[in-house]
């Protein structure tokens, strides 16, 4: 498939509109009306309805694909370019909110540095399209075991730190005075859903068999501070590594003692990283 091709259809299919994919694209509406026809012919499948512009089924299979085959084809782009180019004296980090260790912030230049926190998923994404020459991706695993990354590119990664860790409850909850609970004991209670910030459920629900941890409230930021502002006001419990805890108010972290999972940080970069990139991998990598 022509990759133009592809790139119009996903935006007509976003914005639900053709004129409006034109303006986004800077083509003419009937440009991208020969585009989408195009497409379909070669697939041999109506791909939209046109009143009103949805995706047919078969459009919404395609969709399925086309996000991973673009960004695929922009790491390809990003790879080769960053084999060309010369090296850059600046470096910009993406990380998830809870990635950032105390060694990271020890290794990073004292200037030049553009820091980028996103959401989990989107770490590697950036690393592979180059808008970030290194990352450092978090997650829940079980001890020396590495984290399961959306395959958007060949990526290098390593496991640069692994801590304890806790759930965090209001301080006057009647579990706050345990010294451990049991995931497994948790699976019932109301939990806040917050995928970028507290560990994700779906990783919990795994440690737990598959099952439990329904949430009450969804959190969308990368604040932990709000996250554990609307745990201390009974919101719902989440899961934090300990470091994370420290000095929030209102709220007691209890270590996890079963299933013995860990709070894991990895390094992403793709290629040979150069210049200060190559310096900070150097520094946090298994061999330093």
């Amino acid at each position: 498939m022509d990759p133009h091709l592809l790139r119009t259809y996903v935006t007509v299919a976003r914005l639900a509109s053709f004129s409006e994919a034109a303006r986004t694209l800077g083509y003419t509406q009937s440009a991208v009306s020969q585009h989408i026809a195009a497409l379909e012919q070669d697939l041999g499948a109506p791909l939209l309805t046109r009143r009103p512009v949805a995706p047919t089924a078969a459009g919404d299979r395609l969709l399925e694909h086309a996000g991973p085959l673009l960004l695929r084809l922009e790491a390809a782009r990003a790879d080769v370019v960053r084999m060309a180019a010369a090296p850059d004296q600046g470096l910009t980090l993406a990380t998830s909110a809870t990635a950032l260790t105390a060694a990271a912030l020890a290794a990073l230049p004292s200037a030049g540095v553009t820091l980028r926190v996103l959401a989990r998923d989107e770490v590697p994404a950036a690393v592979a399209a180059g808008t970030a020459d290194v990352g450092l991706v978090d997650g829940l695993a079980a001890p020396s075991d590495p984290l399961r990354l959306p395959d958007v590119a060949p990526l290098t990664t390593y496991g640069v730190g692994e801590e304890q860790v806790g759930v965090l409850l209001p301080a006057g909850h009647p579990l706050a005075r345990r010294t451990g609970l049991r995931l497994g004991d948790l699976a019932d209670a109301r939990w806040i859903d917050a995928p970028d910030t507290g560990l994700p459920l779906p990783q919990l629900r795994a440690a737990n068999g598959g099952h439990g941890f329904r949430p009450a409230l969804r959190y969308d930021g990368t604040d932990v501070r709000v996250l554990a502002a609307l745990a201390a006001a009974g919101h719902g419990l989440t899961l934090l590594p300990r470091s994370a805890t420290a000095h929030l108010p209102g709220v007691v972290a209890v270590p996890i003692t079963a299933p013995r999972v860990v709070h894991r940080v990895e390094l992403v970069h793709a290629g040979t990283p150069t210049g200060a990139a190559r310096a900070l991998v150097a520094a946090l990598s298994p061999r330093a």
